[in-house]
């Protein structure tokens, strides 16, 4: 039973902790840049305007999708400093860490409406979805890490059998 629960043995290294930490700490700044910027009055009325809304439904609308966007940015900064606690080097940290890089990505394009990126696009330019392209783009390549440790640690297989053979580093 003791060995089942040691399959996968997280082992942080050195380079990972503070790539975690560097990474986490500058998704959570990009996030709340991001959201600064989406959740301005016109960019969010605009993006109402862009899905189909009238002019006069438009300001009827605009409390409910600005609450659901602040509630996106507030979990998602939130995620990002839960990520930077890989400094502790713990193995709940590395999951969690995990966990919040692999639904970073899908929780951007999923809650956040399309005409909200669009209403970016038109009133900032590219400048303004830079901070969810970096954030996006690099929790995917910084979760493709982190399961690649998982996986290397052991050998091939991140098996307990191989990672017992290793002294198992807490840094």
């Amino acid at each position: 039973m003791a060995a089942a629960s040691r399959e996968f043995v997280p082992v942080w290294s050195p380079l990972l902790l503070r790539a975690t930490f560097a990474c986490s700490f500058v998704f959570a700044i990009a996030i709340l840049g991001y959201g600064w910027t989406v959740t301005s009055p016109e960019t969010t009325a605009l993006a109402l305007r862009l899905a189909g809304r009238s002019a006069a439904e438009a300001p009827a609308a605009l409390p409910r999708l600005l609450a659901h966007l602040r509630a996106v940015i507030a979990i998602l900064v939130a995620g990002n400093v839960l990520g930077m606690s890989a400094l502790r080097g713990s193995t709940w940290s590395y999951w969690v860490a995990l966990l919040v890089n692999l639904t970073q990505g899908g929780v951007l394009s999923s809650l956040v409406p399309g005409q909200v990126h669009q209403a970016v696009l038109q009133r900032y330019g590219f400048a303004g979805l830079l901070p969810i392209v970096v954030t996006g783009g690099g929790a995917v390549l910084l979760a493709v890490a982190l399961i690649a440790r998982l996986f290397t640690v052991g050998g091939s297989t991140g098996s307990a059998a191989a990672v017992a053979g290793r002294k198992v580093r807490k840094d």
